[in-house]
C-alpha cells in the first residue's frame, strides 16, 4: 500500500525541516538539468559540451551541487539514527538502520541496473552492441550510478560518525578537511601513487559531516563558510594544479571530481554556506500547502528521475535517428537551436519512464497512515551480516558505473580499488549486498523520521 503525496503533505508535521526537502530535490533536479545540457551527442558519437567550449566549464560552479545531495543526506542521517535510538531504545542497531535508510534507495536503482542489464544483453546478442553510439549509450548510462554507491558509503559510516561528530562537532569536519588537504598534498607534491582516492571517502564524508552540524544548528555564520569556502576555490583554481570545471572532463589529467579534491571540497563549503543563506526565505514559501504539496510529489519520485534521465536523454536523439533527422554538430547554432526542444522531450520522456517504475521507490504505509519503512529486528550477527552486504553493494554499483554495459559478452573490466570488475561481477555483488542488507533480521516495522 502506497501513500499520495496529498496526505504525505497534509500529514506533516510542523516541526519538520521542509527545507531540506526541498534541497534533495532541487540538487537531484540540478544534476539532471546539467547532464541533459552536458550531453553532447553527433554522428561521430557523444562527447561533453564542456570540453568542446571550455569558457563554459565555469558553469559548474553553479551546476555541480551534489555536495548539496550529501549534506540533506548528513542531516536526515543524523535525525533518523537519533530517531531510531529514542524510539526503540535498547532494540535496533547498525542493521535496522542500513535497511530503513537504504530500502527507498536500493529497490529502483537495481530495477534500473536489471532492465539495462538485460536491454544491453539483448542488445550485444543481436551484433548492435558496437557501434559508435550504442556503444557509448551503454557506457555512458551507468556513469550516475558512482553518487549512489558514495552515497551507501555515507549510509554505511554514519553511525560511527555521528558518535564522532556529537564528541567532536566541528573539530570532527575540521579533521576530515584537514586529511583531504594532506591526501592533496602528497600527491601533487609529493606524487605520492594511489594516495589520492582516499579523497572518495574523505571530502564526501566532510561535506556529510556539514549535514551533522545543520542537524544540530551548529551552522551559525553560513556567510563565513561559504565566504571562506569560495575564497579557497578560487584560490586553489587559479594558483594550485586544479581545473576550473567542477566536474570531470574526458582526457583531463587532474579532476575535482574523480578522484575528488580540496577544491571541490571547498566548493561543497560556499554551497552549503549559500543555501544555508536562503534557508529563512524559503521556508515562508514552502509553508503554502500547494508549494509543499509539490515538493513532496517531486521527493517521491526524484530517485527514479535521476536514475532513467539519461535513458530519456538517450532516448531523445535514438528518436531524431530514427526519424532520419541530422544530428547537428555540438556548440553550432543549429545544436543550440535545438537544445530546448531536446530539454522537453527529455522531460516528457523521463516522465513517462517515471510512471513505469515510481512504484519501486514509493514508501509503504503504517496501520496509522504514517509513512514508513519495512525493517527488521536486531539479531545474532545481524549488525556484520548487514556491513557485508551494504560493503557488497556499494562496491557492485560503484564498479558497475565504471565498467558501463557495453563489454558483458567480452568480459570488459575496469580496475576498482586496485581490482578488475567486470560488469556481470558488479551487477551480481550490487544485487547479493542487496540481499544480505534486508536479510540481516526478522521482520519488523518501524517508523523511520528524517
Amino acid at each position: 500500500m502506497t501513500v499520495s503525496a496529498r496526505a504525505m503533505a497534509a500529514a506533516t508535521p510542523t516541526a519538520r525541516d521542509r527545507y531540506v526537502d526541498l534541497l534533495r530535490v532541487a540538487s537531484l533536479a540540478t544534476v539532471v538539468l546539467g547532464h541533459w545540457l552536458m550531453a553532447a551527442v553527433s554522428g561521430d558519437g557523444m562527447g561533453n559540451l564542456l570540453a568542446l567550449v571550455p569558457p563554459l566549464q565555469v558553469l559548474t560552479w553553479a551546476l555541480q551541487v551534489m555536495p548539496v545531495f550529501f549534506f540533506v543526506g548528513g542531516f536526515s542521517h543524523a535525525l533518523s539514527y537519533r530517531s531510531l535510538e529514542r524510539r526503540y531504545p535498547g532494540r535496533p542497531g547498525y542493521a535496522v538502520f542500513l535497511r530503513a535508510r537504504l530500502r527507498r534507495l536500493l529497490r529502483p536503482t537495481l530495477v534500473f541496473v536489471l532492465v539495462w542489464a538485460a536491454l544491453a544483453l539483448a542488445v550485444q546478442l543481436a551484433g548492435h552492441g558496437g557501434g559508435r553510439l550504442t556503444g557509448a549509450a551503454l557506457r555512458t548510462v551507468t556513469q550516475p550510478l558512482w553518487f549512489i554507491g558514495i552515497y551507501l558509503a555515507m549510509v554505511a559510516l554514519t553511525p560511527p560518525l555521528l558518535r564522532l561528530h556529537a564528541r567532536h562537532g566541528w573539530a570532527a569536519f575540521a579533521a576530515l578537511a584537514g586529511a583531504a588537504a594532506l591526501v592533496d598534498v602528497l600527491r601533487f607534491a609529493l606524487g605520492v601513487p594511489y594516495v589520492e582516492f582516499l579523497n572518495f571517502a574523505l571530502v564526501w564524508l566532510a561535506v556529510h559531516q556539514l549535514g551533522f552540524l545543520r542537524a544540530d544548528g551548529r551552522i551559525t555564520r553560513p556567510a563565513l563558510l561559504g565566504a571562506a569556502g569560495l575564497a579557497g576555490a578560487v584560490l586553489l583554481v587559479a594558483f594550485g594544479p586544479y581545473p576550473l570545471s567542477m566536474v570531470g572532463m574526458p582526457g583531463e589529467k587532474v579532476s575535482n571530481m574523480a578522484p575528488p579534491t580540496l577544491a571541490l571540497l571547498c566548493h561543497g563549503m560556499w554551497l552549503v554556506g549559500a543555501v544555508q543563506l536562503l534557508a529563512r526565505p524559503a521556508g515562508a514559501w514552502l509553508a503554502r500547502p500547494r508549494v509543499w504539496h509539490g515538493v513532496v510529489a517531486a521527493n517521491g519520485i526524484a530517485m527514479t528521475a535521476f536514475l532513467w534521465h539519461l535513458t530519456a536523454m538517450l532516448g531523445v536523439y535514438a528518436g531524431q535517428l530514427l526519424l532520419g533527422m541530422a544530428l547537428p554538430e555540438p556548440a553550432t547554432g543549429a545544436w543550440w537551436a535545438q537544445v530546448p526542444v531536446r530539454i522537453l522531450l527529455a522531460a516528457v520522456l523521463t516522465a513517462l519512464l517515471v510512471a513505469c517504475f515510481r512504484r519501486f521507490e514509493a514508501p509503504g504505509a503504517t496501520a496509522r497512515g504514517a509513512v514508513g519503512d519495512a525493517v527488521r529486528d536486531e539479531g545474532p550477527g545481524s549488525g556484520p551480516l548487514a556491513a557485508a552486504g551494504i560493503t557488497l553493494c556499494l562496491l557492485g554499483i560503484l564498479g558497475l558505473s565504471m565498467t558501463g554495459l557495453g563489454g558483458l559478452l567480452q568480459g570488459h573490466s575496469a580496475v576498482l580499488i586496485a581490482l578488475p570488475v567486470t560488469a556481470p561481477a558488479a551487477i551480481g555483488m550490487a544485487v547479493g549486498g542487496a540481499w544480505l542488507v534486508e536479510r540481516s533480521g526478522s521482520a519488523r516495522r518501524v517508523r523511520l523520521r528524517g
